[in-house]
């Protein structure tokens, strides 16, 4: 590891140290006037040359190794007036600029920009969905109140496996295998047991990536898929907020300057805090009488807060924090809660004389979750730990250079009693240390990313070293090849199995040792769970400003772990002539996950659709039998429509239809009457009553019906006064009342279903 370490610092000074004598270079941040809120995927270029960049999440730009001269540097956005400014150059020039858009005063036609069209030829884009509070706020609002969680749903790729107490997986991942940054702080858990909520206010995200497969070095510890969440600043002109109240939650949000924002480029402060809490369990039974007696006995509490100081150049500190809390309880029968919060601080550091752009982080995040059932037995699992991070990106012209340092150090603490009393547990500190590197090079037609990423799990005292490449190949100007690959580890899994279709107790564990010694006939010689990705896509421009992106996947699960459901020994020497399967706490499989995915997108003016077919295929082999995984759904429809009409676009109508083929299920072979030999050999089983029994068929082995719904919203937006409006929401949730399947009683056969016809209302008042 200290090779790779010396390896990064010489680049690293040697970066500092890269000149350009022949070309100059042009950096700078793009603001909305009103609010000095950064204004992302903003076109920048030079009129008349090829020269531009888009902005990203931080607002920042770098166009470089501009040849010396006079330029006009426009800057457009759809919805803001566009600002063109002369600049001249001189050969070895770094000139840094802060520019503020103020919103159009007039309706005009949109121009095409030829930065956005270039940005789609010079960046790999493979298996990555950008994600804006606009595109969030064009889902049905279930319940009033627009939340991510319902947005990733419509995403290529991604199946949800039900509305309580559902889970994401996404392109055959599991959840374990999806990692959740939020200003890269890791979050334990984003999305609350009633599967229609994340924990993140709408409100505050800024944007967010998520990348479900192929994703590049920066991004490890983990093997299926990574959702990096960024948060805005608050206001740093005015005091401004929300008030808002449904039938299913409430919530605050208040933002403001500490010291106001100039246009002048001095220096700024500003916060934001917000909070988030659910009442459904109460209205539920009051408003919903078309539920049984428990109605939905869920609840949350989100509260999130954070103030970030801002430098007259562009450099910026944000110091932030969050609690999360979420509560389900069935009376009588299980009661389950879980709380989660953290602080951490990142930053963004433009130094004055080097091109080089400097980010990175630390924060601590802890998560504990408990379920308590009749029987008394003891179940809770704890994880708690920080990251920190530091990156260093450089752009050398159409090219870029990115690399970094991560580590990584958690606690896990966990025990969970079954039903035959067996006691699984661990507690465990680990540490991990990461490398990455990866360079972007744009040549004519051609883009090639490669990338390595190298992973030290102390705890298992292994090393991964892990190379990735994506790639595209511009045919034309409307047709593009791309492909991206790579090798993957994690350390970390889940303390539930996979083979639950629904478990509201979701806990954590660090790599074991307790794993057999071998798998299938050959040596285990690996503690991690590791996968191979491979990913390949065509993007097309359409006429009428229709886009449409194909993606074919194939995800090689060579190593993973799960808990062992047939465990019915201890792993102690009185049972050492006891096969692995039924003692050990863990087992090895391995498995495939190979896809389709097609996304047609229509986005212009008044009208949004987007529309997403997935064919997928998933399968487990556990050393014994193979197996379709719970959330193998093999085809998945989502349809959404967004349209906005009336007077200055005041009314807006959304809605959504899922489509999904049927998952995978165990069906009930046969059953019989059970003896329990409570008294030993003295038993009197002849005239003993037993219990009942049950024998399962093959695993997976059936198939339940098929999932669809229909969603509705219709908003309407009233002007109060210069800064202050009222949005009036009513969405129907399952709007034909579909009986969609949430589990079966296996003993009386009664039929539980997922959410039925919901009808809601809300109001907001934003100031």
């Amino acid at each position: 590891m200290s090779r790779i370490f010396s390896v990064l610092f010489v680049l690293i000074i040697a970066s500092f140290g890269i000149a350009h004598a022949q070309t100059a270079d042009i950096r700078g941040f793009v603001y909305e006037a009103e609010n000095s809120e950064p204004s992302i995927y903003t076109s920048v270029y030079l009129k008349g040359t090829t020269y531009g960049a888009q902005t990203n999440l931080d607002g920042y730009f770098a166009i470089t190794k501009v040849p010396p001269g006079t330029y006009t540097l426009l800057i457009t956005s759809i919805g803001y007036d566009s600002i063109q400014q002369e600049i001249s150059l001189k050969a070895g020039d770094l000139i840094t600029k802060k520019f503020f858009l103020q919103k159009s005063s007039v309706l005009i036609r949109e121009v095409l920009v030829s930065a956005e069209s270039e940005e789609k030829k010079t960046d790999v884009r493979i298996s990555v969905n950008k994600i804006t509070p606009k595109e969030i706020r064009q889902i049905p609002t279930i319940g009033g109140e627009p939340d991510l969680a319902q947005y990733l749903q419509v995403l290529p790729g991604v199946v949800f496996s039900g509305d309580q107490g559902g889970q994401l997986y996404i392109r055959g991942g599991t959840p374990i295998q999806n990692k959740v940054l939020m200003d890269g702080m890791v979050i334990y858990n984003p999305f609350h047991s009633i599967g229609l909520y994340s924990v993140f206010d709408a409100d505050v995200i800024r944007g967010a990536d998520v990348h479900t497969g192929g994703f590049n070095a920066e991004y490890g510890d983990r093997i299926s898929s990574v959702m990096d969440i960024t948060t805005r600043d608050g206001n740093k002109k005015r005091l401004s907020g929300k008030v808002s109240a449904n039938t299913f939650t409430s919530k605050v949000l208040l933002e403001g300057p500490i010291k106001k924002e100039k246009e002048s480029g001095e220096g700024s402060s500003s916060f934001i805090v917000t909070g988030k809490k659910s009442y459904l369990d109460k209205t539920s039974t009051s408003l919903y009488t078309h539920l049984d007696s428990t109605g939905l006995p869920y609840s949350f509490t989100d509260i999130y807060g954070k103030v970030s100081l801002n430098s007259g150049l562009g450099s910026k500190l944000n110091i932030f924090g969050f609690n999360f809390r979420d509560e389900v309880d069935y009376p009588g029968f299980t009661k389950l809660g879980w709380k989660s919060g953290g602080a951490g601080t990142n930053f963004v550091l433009v130094p004055e004389a080097s091109a080089v752009l400097i980010d990175g982080n630390f924060a601590f995040s802890n998560y504990r979750i408990e379920l308590d059932e009749p029987d008394g037995r003891e179940r809770f699992s704890e994880i708690g730990g920080f990251n920190v991070g530091l990156n260093f990106s450089y752009f050398p012209g159409k090219n870029e250079l990115i690399y970094g340092i991560e580590m990584l150090g958690f606690k896990t603490d966990y025990r969970f009693s079954n039903l035959f009393g067996t006691t699984s547990g661990q507690k465990e500190n680990t540490t991990e240390l990461a490398a990455f590197m990866k360079y972007k090079l744009v040549k004519g037609r051609f883009v090639v990313e490669p990338g390595v990423r190298f992973n030290y799990y102390s705890s298992l005292a292994e090393f991964s070293a892990e190379p990735r490449i994506g790639a595209k190949i511009n045919l034309t100007d409307r047709i593009r090849l791309k492909a991206a690959g790579g090798f993957y580890s994690q350390n970390l899994l889940a303390a539930t199995s996979d083979r639950d279709v629904v478990n509201l107790f979701y806990g954590f564990l660090s790599g074991s040792e307790e794993l057999p010694d071998e798998f299938n006939g050959e040596k285990v010689d690996s503690r991690l769970q590791k996968a191979t990705h491979l990913v390949g896509g065509i993007e097309i421009d359409l006429p009428w400003r229709i886009s449409l992106n194909i993606e074919g996947y194939f995800k090689d699960f060579t190593q993973l772990e799960n808990i062992n459901r047939d465990k019915i020994y201890n792993d102690d020497g009185q049972h050492s002539d006891k096969p692995d399967y039924l003692k050990k706490d863990f087992i090895i499989e391995t498995g495939t996950a190979t896809g389709l995915d097609f996304l047609l997108r229509y986005d212009y003016k008044r009208l949004y659709v987007w529309l997403v077919y997935s064919l997928a295929y998933a399968d487990r082999f556990d050393g014994i039998r193979e197996y379709e995984p719970s959330f193998d759904r093999r085809n998945n429809v989502n349809l959404v429509v967004s349209y906005k009409f009336g007077k200055n676009d005041s009314w807006q109508a959304n809605g959504r239809f899922n489509l999904g083929s049927p998952f995978p299920f165990t069906q009930t072979q046969s059953f019989y009457e059970q003896i329990i030999f409570s008294n030993g050999s003295g038993t009197d089983f002849l005239n003993q009553n037993g219990a009942l029994g049950l024998q399962f068929a093959d695993l997976n082995g059936g198939r339940l019906s098929y999932f669809h719904r229909l969603d509705l919203s219709l908003q309407k937006n009233i002007k109060l006064g210069k800064n202050s409006s009222l949005d009036i929401v009513t969405s129907v949730t399952n709007v034909y009342d579909r009986q969609n399947i949430f589990y079966v009683n296996r003993i009386t056969g009664t039929k539980v279903y997922q959410l039925p016809v919901l009808p809601s209302a809300g109001i907001t008042l934003s100031f």
